[in-house]
């Protein structure tokens, strides 16, 4: 697993430029951006992270390397699921939904079985990390 960069925001503006750059895919890396509208501010704001694709869903999963809290990301969603996707050389509008209960519980523990990290991220904290599905509109 990749160390969190000191500067964050510096290195995901960069990453963003490059994934854009690029026609919105990176080869051999399993990455999407992900803009949110601010609960607080109104401000969008795109995040780059790293997908899972099951069973033709699309998901993103709220880990933030094991942090106590879940990430402004998903507090924006939670707020307002109304988001933009780019992945794949697409971009388009889709709805944030959160996976629940036995739904979760299972696409975390495929997902986990995929990218071991996880597993580790949740056993060191006591939030239940999301899973989060997007699902494309129009």
């Amino acid at each position: 697993m990749a160390e969190i960069p000191a500067d964050l925001n510096a290195a995901n503006a960069a990453l963003i430029e490059q994934f854009r750059a690029a026609g919105r895919k990176l080869e051999g890396r399993p990455l999407l951006l992900l803009t949110t509208t601010g609960r607080r501010t109104g401000k969008h704001h795109t995040n780059p992270m790293m997908y899972v694709r099951l069973d033709d869903r699309l998901l993103v999963v709220a880990s933030a390397a094991g942090a106590e809290h879940d990430p402004d990301w998903y507090r924006n969603l939670a707020a307002d699921p109304a988001v933009t996707v780019e992945v794949d050389g697409d971009e388009y509008p889709a709805t944030a939904r959160p996976a629940e209960g036995a739904d979760r519980d299972a696409l975390f523990e495929r997902i986990a079985g995929q990218y071991p990290f996880f597993k580790d991220h949740q056993a060191g904290i006591e939030r239940r990390i999301p899973v989060v599905e997007l699902l494309r509109r129009g």
